[in-house]
């Protein structure tokens, strides 16, 4: 948010005055979601944590995506595999929450049914 410079040097994209105003919303954005997730950290098992997790993997695993296709297109340098890689271990760490919690709420289900 205050210094886009580094991150888009690293990427090999050009700080324009454009650029720099989407780097600075996107980062706004990011800013409130991770607000979000930390007030939602201790949240039980829900059909809203659910949601959360879906959406945050979705996410990821289209910005990981884009990131490999800007790469492809030489819209970015390989400085931005580091980012793709990130995305990635989100997807697979949100995935892995999203079962472990899904096979506990079963678990629980079934220990009631008994």
């Amino acid at each position: 948010m205050f210094a886009p410079t580094q991150m888009l040097a690293s990427w090999g994209v050009e700080l324009t005055t454009s650029v720099g105003l989407m780097a600075r919303r996107i980062s706004a954005l990011y800013i409130g979601i991770a607000a979000m997730f930390f007030f939602a950290r201790n949240a039980e098992h829900s059909a809203t944590r659910t949601a959360l997790i879906y959406g945050t993997i979705i996410s990821c695993l289209i910005l990981a995506a884009l990131g490999a296709y800007e790469l492809s297109v030489g819209h970015a340098s390989s400085g931005i595999l580091p980012a793709v890689f990130v995305e990635i271990g989100l997807a697979l760490a949100f995935t892995y929450v999203g079962c472990a919690c899904n096979n506990i709420n079963s678990l629980n289900k079934n220990q009631r049914k008994k």
